[in-house]
């Protein structure tokens, strides 16, 4: 939500952060693992002595609560001796929320006081709502939503060491990204599994980014980044054996495609900012060009890139979107299942599959007509 202290700002600086004198607190948005670590967070701050935490913290299941009477009695019964604060969490609380919203917004209207705190978890909270707005006016709401500005690579180098001691590279904490889709709590997992195996490391020796391609996710995720890695590269043998080693162990084409699609749309974009006219933004050179549109900046990465953009070409590399347009609209409709979607798969390998230079060149076709795009005219060496 606009102008809500984000979950991920907060978390990077959790060693400082208290919460207010708040009656209520929300937790906006759908992300699980930040609304975990929130919840850990506050249950840490409120309830710092596990023995208090049987009495003074509990969480209700919001579509399981049969008297919402119970939720404010929990949060609002004084303790006599401890000094912990009471502590109701309802977890899937939007059809919670609708129910009790008039109770909602004369407890979130006074300071908590002696009292309890009602912590909500919701995927939304429309702003033009009382009680939106009253939360909002205490800062009592919480955005877990990963703001699009913020450079979460960053933030998973800085969690990482906070958090798992370990110290990761640039490239790395992208890499990792790349790989699992911004999904944080894979992340997590994966910097935990990565900081493991790095125990015996140097001390303060970034974690490169090779590490993950041995690491992270399971063997048929890695081997279906090999597949995407091998189909880019023109190698249509290696990347069709792969493709059917991942549906013969129950993989989902549809996932399969959509694994494809996060990598192979960089080429594209990375083809159409080369194609641009000179002085119309056009980068100036391949790397840059494949650094704008989101490849990883450790070489590796970036040669892999280079030479999938050099092989394809600046015709087929531009026409990726629609091809993994058509690819969706296929596994989604009369080829969903059996031997069509595999058919559907190869189609899209054997589309990038590397071709061998027409009579009368010098240099392969795929490779002229991506530098034609770098350089705005002729290769050397073609015929005119």
């Amino acid at each position: 939500m606009a102008n809500a202290p984000s979950a991920l700002e907060i978390l990077r600086g959790s060693a400082t952060w208290l919460p207010g004198e708040q009656s209520v607190v929300a937790l906006v948005g759908d992300e699980p693992f930040l609304a975990q670590r929130m919840l850990a967070l506050l249950r840490d701050t409120l309830v710092p002595d596990e023995a208090d935490r049987d009495w003074a913290w509990r969480e209700f299941a919001g579509d399981a609560i049969a008297d919402p009477r119970d939720v404010f009695d929990e949060a609002a019964t004084v303790p006599m001796f401890a000094g912990a604060t009471r502590v109701a969490v309802v977890r899937g609380a939007d059809a919670f929320v609708t129910q009790c919203r008039q109770a909602l917004e004369t407890l979130a209207a006074g300071r908590r006081g002696s009292r309890g705190l009602v912590i909500l978890e919701v995927n939304s909270m429309p702003a033009t709502t009382r009680l939106a707005k009253a939360l909002a006016g205490q800062g009592a709401i919480i955005d877990l939503a990963i703001p699009p500005r913020l450079d979460l690579a960053a933030w998973v180098k800085q969690w990482a060491q906070s958090r798992h001691g370990c110290s990761l590279a640039s490239a790395t904490a992208q890499r990792l990204l790349e790989r699992l889709s911004n999904d944080l709590g894979q992340v997590d997992q994966a910097v935990q599994r990565l900081a493991a195996a790095a125990t015996n490391q140097s001390a303060g020796k970034p974690i490169p980014p090779e590490a993950v391609d041995d690491m992270v996710g399971s063997p048929q995720e890695r081997s279906a980044w090999g597949m995407v890695d091998s189909a880019a590269a023109g190698n249509a043998p290696e990347a069709l054996a792969a493709l059917a080693d991942l549906l013969a162990c129950g993989e989902n084409p549809i996932a399969l495609a959509a694994q494809s699609s996060t990598s192979l749309r960089r080429l594209a974009s990375a083809a159409r900012l080369l194609s641009l006219p000179a002085g119309a933004g056009r980068p100036a050179s391949f790397d840059e060009a494949l650094r704008a549109a989101g490849v990883a900046a450790w070489p590796k990465a970036l040669a892999q890139a280079r030479e999938a953009l050099q092989q394809l070409g600046s015709r087929r590399a531009r026409r990726i979107p629609v091809v993994l347009a058509e690819l969706d609209r296929a596994l989604k409709g009369d080829a969903s299942r059996g031997l069509r979607s595999r058919l559907a798969l190869e189609r899209l390998i054997c589309m990038m599959a590397r071709q061998s230079p027409p009579a009368g060149r010098m240099v392969p076709a795929a490779a002229d007509a991506a530098n034609q795009s770098a350089s705005g005219g002729r290769s050397p060496g073609t015929r005119r």
